[in-house]
């Protein structure tokens, strides 16, 4: 144990939360995950069928809802998960780290406030750094949007922060469960909306149609939502034995280690979103340009926003909670000094993330026109291909936006986020000179999928760096291993995935016009689909000798056979 970590002589070892299997931890974030996300669907189904998919009011809504979800990644993913959870669990390890947890919640909660209130005021300027090629009223009506969507940005740093000290205490349950109750207030706004002001027309895309009663009923329930998202995670940490007391001051140095990850941690992702401002801007021209050309099939920016919803689906379900649950042993072993056990929860992570991560690249990339047209199905069969090439094109990034993600969080149990800061500059550059290059040699069809693509290929390259930079601090990464297990999984991948492809290919065409038929057709297809890929994948890694393959279902399996019984 660390000398900052020592209990000194006659006091007792501080309470510490019980550890739970990563196959039960992740169970537990998957299923609340999973109801969120289904709540989810119907939210922006809704959506669509409110404002559409291809249009300015829908493009002007995705860029003012975009504003505090990259603020966020800025200020709470990016800042406040890269500290929140190593100092946390070291905070936890000290007889007095209450107090200091305290200090952390209460500068984190009231800093989020002052920037949220300062960026607020800035609407105007992001709105205009996101967009290209925009008239005035259609900025106007994404200015209006913005004012009342950013404010999100606080509740989404209290959400997070209020979070990360349940994931520290390892009450996973309630962080993931959490949005359940925001998409519910949303829907509750949207089903008002659809209710008084009937489903998508042409009269939707004219700026000067929205007043303040509708703009709220879109945007207001939205930022509602998430306030109630983060406060809801008050009840459980109350009754998991924290309480928290406002602390604003401490010993000196105290917070060291959190100014030091936290402002490298902040660079890496200021770069990341250098891209994204730039892919934005790729994206809105493209909308833009269908506009202009009267042409709705072409992807704008709120395509590419309802194709990365649906790509980070599986992500989110199974890889991100594994993923989460990764990152509090990591920090536990960061903070023991147990650099072997460190080095082997890597390669496991490794190993699990990436089984998964090769099943929803065959799922999204075989399945996208059937997953899209559930998704959206109040969308023309035309504009619902340019959302599935979109989402093809994101699906071949899943793997290595898996493996980031286990990397980057060894960076952060080390308190070494310099290191995700300098490879960050690379990865950043590759994702924009290849949107760039993809952009000049491409139709402005394909210019959103692009973008897309452009973004898998900067992960690849981030995966190889980071690789790298993890391996000089733990020891070996075992890759022999690890490419003997993503070769019998790429070929299972590849076995299902192509099974999918072409099983899709015999279902009869709907006709066009029949949007109710073509989503029944869709639904039937995938409920067939899904499973049938799903037994042949687990059934080619079984044959293969995967073990990863069943690791986390063993909790599931368990608990079916006690309801047997």
């Amino acid at each position: 144990m660390t000398e900052d970590n020592a209990v000194p002589p006659g006091v007792e070892d501080p309470p510490q939360p019980r550890v739970r299997s990563l196959g039960r931890n992740t169970l537990v974030m998957a299923s609340g995950t999973l109801v969120s996300r289904g709540l989810g669907f119907i939210r922006n189904a809704m959506l669509v069928a409110a404002i559409g998919v291809t249009g300015i009011a829908a493009n002007s809504y995705d860029v003012a809802n975009k504003i505090p979800n990259t603020l966020y990644a800025i200020v709470a993913a990016g800042v406040l998960n890269a500290v929140l959870v190593p100092q946390i669990v070291r905070a936890f390890r000290r007889p007095d780290g209450k107090r200091t947890v305290d200090r952390i919640v209460t500068l984190g909660v009231f800093g989020s406030l002052g920037i949220t209130l300062l960026f607020t005021l800035a609407a105007p300027i992001f709105v205009n750094v996101y967009t290209q090629g925009w008239d005035a009223p259609q900025r106007d009506l994404a200015i209006a949007f913005a004012f009342w969507c950013i404010p999100q940005l606080f509740f989404y740093s209290t959400y997070t922060i209020l979070g990360q000290v349940l994931n520290a205490r390892e009450q996973f349950g309630p962080y993931m469960w959490a949005p359940v109750l925001n998409n519910v207030v949303s829907i509750v706004g949207l089903a008002a909306f659809l209710a008084m002001y009937g489903g998508y027309s042409p009269q939707i895309d004219d700026p000067g149609w929205w007043t303040v009663l509708p703009t709220w009923l879109i945007a207001g329930t939205a930022t509602l939502g998430i306030a109630a998202q983060a406060l809801v995670l008050i009840w459980p940490l109350a009754r998991g034995g924290y309480r928290w007391s406002p602390v604003w001051r401490g010993p000196k140095g105290e917070l060291s280690g959190v100014t030091t990850v936290a402002g490298w941690a902040l660079g890496a992702v200021l770069l990341d979103q250098v891209g994204v401002i730039v892919a934005t801007r790729i994206a809105s021209e493209a909308g833009a340009v269908g506009s202009d050309l009267g042409d709705a099939a072409i992807a704008g920016n709120a395509a590419y926003f309802n194709a990365m919803m649906l790509y980070l689906l599986p992500h989110s379900l199974i890889i991100v909670s594994l993923i989460t649950a990764l990152a509090t042993t990591m920090s536990r072993h960061a903070a023991a000094k147990d650099t072997e056990s460190l080095r082997l929860t890597v390669v496991r992570g490794m190993r699990i993330v990436t089984v998964f991560g090769l099943w929803s690249t065959a799922v999204l990339f075989a399945l996208a026109p059937a997953i899209v047209r559930i998704a959206l199905p109040t969308v023309p069969t035309d504009e619902a291909m340019s959302v599935a090439y979109v989402l093809m094109a994101l699906s071949l990034g899943s793997v290595p936006l898996a493996l980031l993600g286990v990397f980057k969080n060894v960076f952060f149990a080390l308190e070494d986020a310099k290191a995700v800061f300098s490879i960050q500059i690379p990865v950043t550059i590759a994702w924009v000179g290849g949107m760039l290059a993809l952009q000049q040699a491409l139709d402005p069809y394909w210019w959103t999928a692009g973008v897309g693509l452009a973004l898998s290929l900067s992960n690849i390259a981030g995966v190889a760096m980071r690789g790298i930079g993890v391996r000089n601090r733990v020891g070996t990464l075992e890759l022999g291993a690890y490419a003997w297990l993503a070769g019998r999984s790429l070929l299972a991948a590849g076995l299902a995935g192509g099974v999918g492809w072409s099983l899709l290919r015999f279902i009869p065409e709907t006709d066009l016009d029949d949007r109710m038929q073509a989503l029944g057709v869709a639904i039937g297809a995938l409920a067939v689909l899904i499973p049938l890929m799903g037994l042949l994948y687990w059934a080619v890694l079984r044959v293969l000798r995967v073990p990863e393959a069943s690791e986390l279902a063993a909790p599931l399996t368990r608990r079916l056979r006690r309801n047997v019984r």
